[in-house]
């Protein structure tokens, strides 16, 4: 039984060691194996396409003209005739206000030119008698002239209570609320029973938009960006209740009032777009860009090309002092704000600078719009590989 023992004992050490030697073997193996030189940067290609230039911006639908009708008396609404989405025609009657008090202002405006009239002709006829009695000298000429101007201040009097019956007249008419447009009515401000008060300013009582198939989207572009905004150009925009489709529009206005919030200086964009389909309603939130450049068929590079830069090993750094380094880093600082944009392509594991005049960006990837000088291995093309990091 002690031999078995000993037996499987000895047999497990050398099990043992086996495995430590294989296992050593292998690593030996892997680190002999030779690396790709091309896996020490990250690189992405060179493409060839289109690439627009965009401003985001966000605002708000709206009709290209929306009514507010308001009412220039006072009184209390005893009709409403319209309601939400209903369509309205110019003249339409929307509400109706009480009408007694206006008409009783009528009849009084009435009795009133009535009166005046009466003294009128009572004025007249003192003044021609008057006037008789002065060409036979039965009466001094100051008895005329008193006639004359009674019966200018009678004419006045009847003109003011003319007026006082038109204004009457004209408020009777207006306490019924007409719609000055066709259109649609978007809101109702009122009902049945409530008293409308106009004394220091004209209440809104409906909203009308005209055409609900073309609307505004009213949008605030930063200074940065409006430099590059142009009436006419191209919008794409979506709203969030038709999140999977894209809408098409044009920027109509620039508005030169600026808008000034927390030190942020903004300007009002007015887009137009066509709702034929009517999807787009008033309020809508809408997420816009404008195209404010865009190419076709050209070479783009990615944005991280641009930033990469070779770091102090690759460039043979080691070994220098701190302080040396520093000098170093502000020399190359100053050179790089000085020198056109460069880029660092990898081919056959040697890595290239090639310096470029560059055009407009998407945020993502930016257009090549010459070649500086003649770089060695010939000029960028697509499917090239630009290093945008060390992997080391």
């Amino acid at each position: 039984m002690s031999r078995l023992t000993s037996f499987i004992r000895r047999r497990r050490w050398w099990l043992l060691a086996l495995l430590v030697l294989g296992g050593a073997a292998a690593a030996f193996v892997l680190m002999r194996k030779p690396v790709n030189p091309d896996d020490r940067w990250r690189t992405l290609p060179v493409e060839r396409g289109s690439i627009s230039q965009l401003v985001s911006a966000t605002g708000t639908l709206q009709p290209t003209a929306q009514v507010n009708v308001g009412t220039q008396v006072s009184g209390t609404i005893v009709r409403v005739f319209t309601d939400f989405n209903q369509p309205v025609k110019a003249g339409q009657v929307l509400a109706e206000m009480d009408p007694a008090l206006f008409r009783s202002a009528v009849k009084q405006a009435q009795a009133s030119v009535a009166s005046a009239q009466a003294q009128l002709a009572l004025a007249s006829g003192n003044e021609e008698r008057n006037r008789s009695l002065v060409q036979q000298q039965f009466i001094a000429r100051q008895v005329l002239d008193n006639a004359v101007q009674q019966r200018e201040a009678a004419q006045a009097a009847l003109e003011v209570a003319r007026a006082q019956l038109d204004r009457a007249q004209t408020d009777l008419a207006n306490s019924v609320i007409r719609s000055p447009v066709d259109g649609v009515l978007v809101d109702r401000k009122v009902d049945v029973g409530q008293t409308v008060a106009a004394s220091f300013q004209t209440p809104n009582l409906f909203v009308i938009a005209r055409d609900l198939s073309r609307m505004e989207i009213h949008t605030s572009v930063s200074e940065a960006d409006v430099g590059s905004v142009r009436e006419g150009m191209p919008v794409q925009f979506r709203v969030d209740a038709h999140y999977d489709r894209r809408f098409e529009g044009k920027v109509q206005q620039i508005r030169l009032n600026p808008k000034s919030e927390q030190g942020v200086v903004t300007y009002n964009v007015v887009i137009s777009a066509d709702n034929s389909e009517r999807l787009l309603l008033p309020g809508m939130t809408a997420r816009v860009d404008i195209v404010a450049a865009r190419r076709d068929d050209v070479l783009k590079i990615a944005n991280a090309a641009l930033r990469y830069r070779p770091s102090e090993a690759a460039d043979g750094g080691k070994g220098k002092g701190a302080d040396q380094q520093k000098k170093d880093a502000a020399v190359s600082a100053r050179g790089e704000r000085d020198r056109a944009p460069r880029v660092y392509r990898l081919r056959d594991g040697k890595v290239t600078p090639i310096d470029l005049k560059i055009g407009i960006t998407d945020g993502r990837a930016t257009e090549v719009a010459e070649i500086v000088g003649t770089p060695e291995g010939g000029p960028l093309a697509a499917g090239d590989k630009l290093v945008v990091r060390d992997m080391q």
